[in-house]
Formats: structure tokens, sequence, C-alpha cells
């Protein structure tokens, strides 16, 4: 890796990056709090609420790590008319994140709520309707991302979490218009139906993902990884795939070459939020002209730094200079 022209493109370079972000938007609440007796009503611990906060959470929390890069970021999907939206788009203004694209439903606003007692996760409360959206409001969205490509976009991040944006129809649109101005796409994938992803450039699924697609599941091994990856490029007309391996690191495959990259040592603490690090790094450091492998051994620093964290996490630039 070249150390030094990674590190000057990560100082100074990301700002000349327009990157726009397609999926799931979401917002996740923390309330955390102490369990010291079990309630008198039912068998279940008394949560003392201490302290909450509210993070950007799916396809939000790609664009939230592409803004701290210091990217000009921009997203669409899907929200409701209520004060889970307002939350996000107040959330995005403070970041400098574009999101005149979003689309307004009559569903609501994607929103996970977690209770935390000391460092354990008690409950998580579910805000959604994850049924496919079609029609009006897809053809909406659609819209946006052709005017987004047309105004001038380094490279599409769609970010799959399976809660109605990306059906089959709107991923495929989003490939075939991003192809007509050669602007690359990138998948954060979900589901067995990889269908919908065909021809895409770069999809980073991680062991647990890709497994889904596969005939028989694999163990976390090169070997075993490496064929899982060409039966899928080969499968889905993908051309490329990263493959993110927890504690092995991560696999680049191509259709030139194959390449592992081992994680940097790191105590782990919380792995939410690692993938949609890896993804922003990763196309970022594509957008930016570095190549897909010095772009994907960058991700996988980038991760290291989120994993040390408890919750949703998003790197700054400042702290992916520190780490490389």
């Amino acid at each position: 890796m070249d150390k030094q022209k990674i590190h000057d493109f990560v100082a100074t370079g990301l700002p000349s990056c327009r990157i726009l972000v397609v999926g799931d938007v979401m917002l996740d609440k923390y309330f955390y709090g102490e369990v010291t007796r079990i309630s008198p009503e039912a068998p279940v611990p008394i949560t003392h609420v201490l302290s909450s906060k509210e993070t950007l959470g799916g396809a939000a929390n790609v664009a939230h790590n592409l803004a701290l890069l210091g990217c000009a970021t921009d997203i669409t999907g899907f929200v409701g008319e209520d004060y889970h939206c307002q939350s996000l788009l107040d959330k995005f203004d403070e970041r400098g994140i574009s999101h005149k694209g979003l689309v307004r439903t009559g569903r609501p606003t994607t929103t996970k709520l977690r209770i935390i007692g000391g460092h354990q996760q008690m409950m998580r409360l579910d805000f959604e309707e994850a049924e496919p959206v079609v029609g009006s409001e897809a053809a909406k969205l659609h819209d946006y991302v052709r005017r987004a490509l047309s105004d001038g976009v380094d490279a599409i991040i769609i970010s799959d979490y399976g809660k109605g944006c990306c059906t089959p129809e709107t991923c495929q649109q989003i490939i075939a218009a991003a192809h007509e101005q050669n602007v690359p796409v990138v998948i954060d994938p979900k589901g067995s139906d990889w269908n919908k992803y065909a021809g895409a450039d770069y999809i980073t699924p991680n062991l647990k993902e890709i497994n889904e697609i596969l005939p028989e599941r694999i163990k976390n091994e090169d070997a075993a990884v490496e064929k899982a990856a060409h039966y899928a490029m080969e499968k889905y007309q993908l051309k490329n795939i990263i493959v993110t391996r927890s504690e092995n690191g991560m696999t680049l495959v191509t259709n030139e070459s194959i390449t592992h990259i081992p994680t940097k040592a790191q105590e782990v603490y919380d792995v939410s939020g690692a993938g949609d690090t890896v993804i922003a790094v990763f196309t970022a450091g594509i957008a930016g002209g570095i190549l897909p492998v010095e772009s994907a051994r960058m991700a996988n620093l980038a991760a290291s730094v989120v994993v040390a964290k408890l919750g949703t996490y998003a790197v700054s630039k400042e702290e992916l200079l520190e780490v490389l």
C-alpha cells in the first residue's frame, strides 16, 4: 500500500468526492441505565434511565461516515412524516449531508430503539414497515437518482437493510442509470436474492451474508471464501466482491486477482456499523481514484476503529489518518 498517497488523499482529497447513498434510512435510539431490581408487575428488570442518545443508522450511517471523512454526501430513501424523521433531518443538516432526495411516505420512519442496562442490551423496539416500496413513491426516488447522476456523482452506494427501499426494480434501475454515466455502484447486500444486484461493480457481504446465497455453507477459510466469491460473481454477473470476515479481516476478489487483508489487532466491543464504515471508506477511495486493493486496506483499518466502540459509530477523517 502506498501509505503516503493514501494519507495525502484522506487529508486533502476527500472533499472533491461526491457520493450518493441510496437505501434504508434509519434512526438509532439508545436509552442507557442501570438495573438494580426486578419489576413487581412482571418478571422483567427495571432499568433506571440515566442518559439517552440518537444516531444515524442504516443507510444514514453510511452517509454519516462519508460526511465525517469530508466527502460531499447526498442521500435518498424513504421516511415518514413523524418526529423520528425530523430528528434525522436535523442530524443530516448538522453534518452537511444533502437530504433533498428523501421521499416522504405514509409509513413510519424506520427506527430502532435499544435499552442498555450497564453494557448489556436488554431490549430492542423496532418502528418500521418493511414492505417493498413501489409505485409513485419508488418513481420519485428513481427520478432523483437520475437527476443526481446528471449533476455529477463519483459513485453510488446502495445500502440494503431489507426495509423496503432496495427492491429489484430500484436496484436494477440505479445500476443501469449509473453505468450509462460510467459511475461505479457499490452494494451492501441483504437477503438471499442477489439477482437484484446483477451487474454491480462491487458488493461487500460479510460471511453470514454470502453464506445465504451459497448451495452449502462455508467456513471462514481463505480457499472457501475465494471459491464462494467466484461462484457469486459468475452467478450474479458481479464485477468484484469484498467479503468482510470478522477476525480474519477481509478478502477482495476481482477477475484478475485475490487479496486477503488481515485484520488489525484490536479488542472488539461492538461490530454495529462496521459494515457501514467499510463500504463508505472503500467507496470514497475508489471515487477518489485510489486502487481497489488500497481502498480495501484503508476500509479494513477504518473498521478496526469502529469495532472498538460501543453502539453505532462513524469514523472521522482524523481517526482514519491516525490509524493509517
